[in-house]
């Protein structure tokens, strides 16, 4: 593309940025609907990320992403939030209004997006959820929402999943969210289960790791969803595979939060034909 006088920027902060595959989604998007825009990634310094959206203000730029840590720390510094963003606690797309920026969290209808694309449902559901940390913060509210029967969260520290499940509890009104250790899967009922992997145990560069090794625990499982994207198959996921059941990566997540966040920017409808080209470069790309 060519950059001029005219053309808007739009970026992604957090730390680090170096590995992100955000602008091959949105440069590859800029490009098929001749937008004049660019997308870069900016690394924000600990401490900083509220000097970084007023300069992004400032400095004009039409959006950003937000990724870790200041997808909460951000949101003190933005004139609105949306309401998901506000009851997840976590925002990670920052659309330009007239005083500064509204957030968004776009992750986890990204998410929802790529289960429903690879025929994984969540209404009516029991499943497990590995971890409770942000990530996993945000897919218990998920589930919750979309009317999940029953999600165990399992967890090394106990304490921190029971926090977790009573506040989306109370958010959604009913309890949906059950704390268990992760030691303690053989407490599940018996039966099959859809798994979502939300730790970053197993990423690149350590992906010969499981946060759970024992093969009777994913014997339980029929379907597995790990949000990392990288490395393409997962511990986990081989985990899965190996025992029966079908397992999927985060890569569509990551693809269909980008999506979102460029429709939100840009005013635009991206097609599932369109997603699906920007899909096959990050396939490429992770491979």
């Amino acid at each position: 593309m060519e950059i001029d006088g005219k053309t808007r920027t739009c970026g992604l902060i957090g730390n680090p940025v170096e590995h992100t595959l955000s602008p091959l989604i949105h440069n590859t998007l800029a490009e098929m609907f001749g937008h004049n825009l660019v997308y870069v990634p900016f690394p924000v310094e600990r401490g900083r990320a509220a000097e970084a959206v007023a300069g992004a203000s400032a400095l004009g730029i039409l959006g950003l992403n937000v990724t870790v840590p200041y997808k909460s720390e951000v949101i003190p510094c933005l004139r609105e939030v949306d309401s998901l963003a506000a009851s997840i606690g976590a925002v990670n797309t920052l659309v330009r209004v007239s005083d500064g920026y509204k957030g968004y969290n776009t992750d986890m209808e990204g998410l929802y997006r790529a289960m429903t694309a690879e025929g994984v449902k969540l209404a009516g559901e029991e499943i497990i959820l590995l971890g409770a940390g942000g990530a996993s913060r945000a897919v218990a509210y998920l589930c919750a929402v979309k009317q999940a029967k029953r999600v165990y969260m399992l967890n090394r520290t106990v304490d921190k999943a029971k926090l977790v499940a009573e506040e989306v509890n109370r958010s959604v009104g009913r309890e949906v969210i059950f704390p268990m250790a992760l030691a303690a899967f053989d407490d599940l009922p018996d039966q099959k289960f859809l798994a979502i992997q939300g730790t970053s145990v197993g990423l690149y560069p350590n992906g010969d790791q499981a946060v759970i090794e024992d093969e009777a625990f994913y014997r339980r499982i029929h379907t597995g969803f790990d949000l990392i994207y990288r490395p393409w198959e997962t511990r986990f996921m081989k985990l899965v595979k190996e025992n029966g059941g079908q397992a999927y990566n985060g890569l569509k997540m990551l693809l269909y939060q980008g999506v979102i966040a460029y429709e939100l920017w840009n005013g635009v409808e991206v097609s599932e034909k369109e997603a699906q080209i920007v899909y096959e470069k990050l396939k490429k790309a992770v491979s």
